[in-house]
């Protein structure tokens, strides 16, 4: 049973060292003045290490002394020494990476990006034509089991990192329960299970998704002018968005850890303005602001006019902020990140368009109908959905029909069942992984491009999944 904390009180080094050891995190109790009633899991106080704890400890097969004293560590045992023989041990028990993820310039594709719907209540500019778009038919839309089963089949082979997008993700009806059976990838590897949303309705599932194990959002939004918002997304809801932010704001106040990021669209003569208005959300609220080039994609109308770069979005800042400067981040971030010296939050850009990162891609993207892209900019793609349902008469595999299928598999195995993906190994996962290795050897070098992309026939983005 993990330790328990009085809320309002910050648990001390021992009892820390204690539950780290167990590979445990402190936990909080329910917060009633923000309703977290679900479970007292719903926030984590040890941060990014809940997730991965039991992942990162149980996986490595690194073992704690049982006779840790409750309040601390043996003696003869320093933190630093522990730390460093967890390490050196997790290193020597890593497995070598998938041949299957890894591309032919040796990029390791560790993060999975899976669209969950093709619906959205807002009609953005830049995401899809003011009229919509013609919605595929449900049954070609993959399942809840078909999810949890292709995030399976990926975390086994070294995925630790899903992202669920759109679409508008939180739309979906049973949004909570897939979440809830992709947290349950954590002893498998996964490490990170994020959002990307627009916000209108996420103040309304925020608890029961951190409950679930959000450890991240990316929480789309052009405009902090609410008339501008209904221009710029033909909809009303401003107000959701930012009762939202403020959600994930007091719950992270409290220790629940969830990273937030903003992701601003910036298109000449519609939102430029509000640049450094929205640099200043983060003098003392702890919030990156992502600023993103325009990109091209079918039905979005893109011309490099209404392209604001990278590089005049940075002279924009520092025309007020001059101090302005770039920090550190990881190999594979899409931002390049930077602060405003005393300010709380960070500023990113992505840049696509002018100044792209595709050398340290490590996305792979699967689409609401099941298609595997290797890039969001290539139009190549290739069915994961008909290989999966091809022992179902290639029919949508429902919660009923997943038990049935899983249990021939375990018939056919006579006990032998590998528990490496959640339909064990047989021939089918051998051709999914055929296939996805074959279209990961295929990804391009690079995207192409600018004037390329703006004539290359692709998806609009609400179909892509972001």
């Amino acid at each position: 049973m993990a330790p328990m904390v009085r809320l309002g009180t910050r648990p001390g080094p021992s009892a820390l060292h204690a539950a780290a050891g167990r590979g445990e995190c402190m936990r909080w109790p329910s917060i009633g003045g923000l309703q977290l009633k679900r479970s007292p899991r719903s926030i984590r106080f040890l941060q990014s290490r809940c997730i991965a704890t039991n992942a990162a400890v149980r996986g490595t097969g690194v073992e704690f002394p049982s006779n840790t004293p409750p309040g601390g560590i043996p003696p003869a045992q320093t933190p630093s020494r522990q730390i460093a023989r967890e390490r050196i041990q997790a290193i020597e028990n890593a497995k070598p990476f998938s041949d299957f993820l890894t591309d032919n310039f040796k990029r390791q594709h560790d993060y999975l990006r899976i669209s969950i719907t093709e619906r959205c209540n807002l009609r953005c500019l830049y995401c899809m034509p003011e009229e919509g778009i013609p919605l595929s038919p449900p049954a070609t839309m993959l399942t809840t089991p078909e999810i949890f089963y292709l995030s399976s089949l990926f975390v086994s082979q070294g995925v630790t990192k899903i992202r669920l997008t759109g679409g508008e993700p939180t739309v979906r009806r049973d949004i909570v329960p897939l979440m809830q059976q992709i947290g349950s990838l954590r002893p498998k590897g996964l490490r990170e299970l994020a959002l990307t949303t627009n916000g209108i309705s996420l103040h309304r599932k925020l608890d029961a998704m951190v409950d679930a194990g959000l450890t991240g959002i990316n929480l789309s939004l052009d405009t902090l002018d609410p008339f501008q918002f209904q221009i710029m997304t033909r909809r009303k809801g401003f107000d959701a968005v930012m009762k939202s932010i403020d959600r994930i704001l007091e719950m992270n106040k409290l220790g629940a850890n969830v990273k937030l990021k903003v992701n601003c669209v910036v298109m000449r003569g519609l939102n430029e303005r509000e640049i450094l208005p929205f640099v200043e959300m983060g003098r003392e609220k702890d919030i990156e602001v992502r600023f993103i080039e325009y990109m091209p994609f079918g039905g979005n109308k893109w011309s490099e006019n209404k392209m604001i770069s990278f590089q005049e979005m940075v002279d924009i800042i520092r025309t007020k902020y001059p101090g302005l400067a770039r920090i550190p981040g990881h190999k594979n971030d899409t931002s390049k990140t930077y602060q405003v010296s005393g300010f709380v939050g960070k500023v990113g850009f992505i840049t696509s368009m002018t100044n792209d990162f595709c050398s340290t891609c490590n996305r792979l993207r699967i689409t609401s109908d099941g298609n595997l892209k290797v890039c969001l900019h290539g139009n190549d793609e290739v069915s994961l959905r008909d290989l999966v349902r091809k022992d179902n008469n290639n029919e949508p595999i429902d919660q009923e029909a997943f038990e049935r299928i899983k249990q021939i598999e375990m018939d056919r195995a006579s006990g032998r069942l590998s528990d490496s993906t959640v339909l064990g190994w047989g021939p089918r996962e051998r051709e999914l992984l055929s296939v996805i290795g074959q279209a990961v050897k295929r990804k391009a070098e690079k995207h192409a491009d600018m004037g390329d992309l703006a004539n290359m026939q692709n998806r609009p983005m609400i179909l892509i999944g972001g």
